[in-house]
């Protein structure tokens, strides 16, 4: 793929964030995995792309798309953008695939979601090169925004209706330990837990990125699916930390 492709997890020492408990506070966060992991992590990352899209389409549209906050919220995006492909395609797909094999229909599946999501690098390429035109006014981001918008949301109600349903129905207690060990594997790699623009492990950037402006009945669900240990971590440390980013902020 383009200069958006994504490092798969190395053998890295597992352990998301620096601060001490911070390992192990990510850890539980992925030790999820399993149906919770579909319930709870999937579907709220899903809402948070929507949301930071729409927060993008709104400042494109009123011409402040190139103020340092909306251009770190969308290097935060993207940062998330790739650590749910990584965690989904290198650690979730493959078991599905090995729970359905010689099942073509159900193998389709998979492979629709592969190919959605190779066409949805170029975009982001192209959303980079807009931005960067935008501010010697180009007029193109509006539409790149749109363009992007549009696969995302394609890819991602198919994710839902697809191989995240798909999972739930084959895959087997020791799948679901195999994907937990595996993402806590890859949340420690440097493939997946740094990134240039400050988002911090999986944990420590991703938990308050989930929760950043939902509704306060919505948060307190995802919080309350969380370890005690994970939200802890969140409340005194990584949503703070956080918010102090004003990521969107114009």
């Amino acid at each position: 793929m383009d200069t958006f492709s994504i490092a798969l997890p190395d053998e890295a020492a597992v352990g998301a964030a620096a601060k001490p408990g911070g390992g192990r506070a990510a850890a539980g966060v992925l030790g999820l995995a399993g149906p919770a992991f579909v319930d709870v992590f999937a579907r709220a990352g899903h809402a948070a792309f929507r949301r930071d899209l729409e927060r993008l389409a709104a400042a494109a549209a009123a011409g402040r798309a190139h103020a340092p906050q909306v251009r770190a919220g969308w290097e935060n995006l993207k940062l998330e953008l790739r650590r749910h492909h990584d965690l989904q395609a290198g650690a979730l797909w493959p078991r599905v695939e090995r729970a359905v094999a010689g099942h073509g229909p159900d193998l389709g599946v998979v492979a629709e979601l592969r190919a959605e999501y190779e066409g949805i690098g170029p975009l982001v390429v192209a959303l980079d090169a807009a931005l960067e035109d935008d501010e010697r006014g180009s007029g193109e981001l509006v539409a790149a925004v749109r363009a992007l918008r549009a696969a995302l949301e394609v890819h991602l109600r198919h994710e839902e209706a697809g191989v995240l349903a798909l999972a739930r129905r084959v895959l087997g207690p020791a799948d679901w330990a195999g994907f937990a060990a595996d993402a806590v594997s890859a949340c420690g790699s440097r493939g997946v837990a740094v990134g240039g623009s400050g988002g911090g492990g999986c944990g420590e950037g991703t938990v308050p990125w989930l929760v950043d402006g939902i509704a306060p009945l919505e948060r307190s669900r995802f919080l309350t699916a969380l370890p005690r240990e994970v939200r802890e971590m969140n409340r005194m440390r990584w949503e703070p930390r956080y918010r102090r980013r004003r990521l969107w902020s114009v």
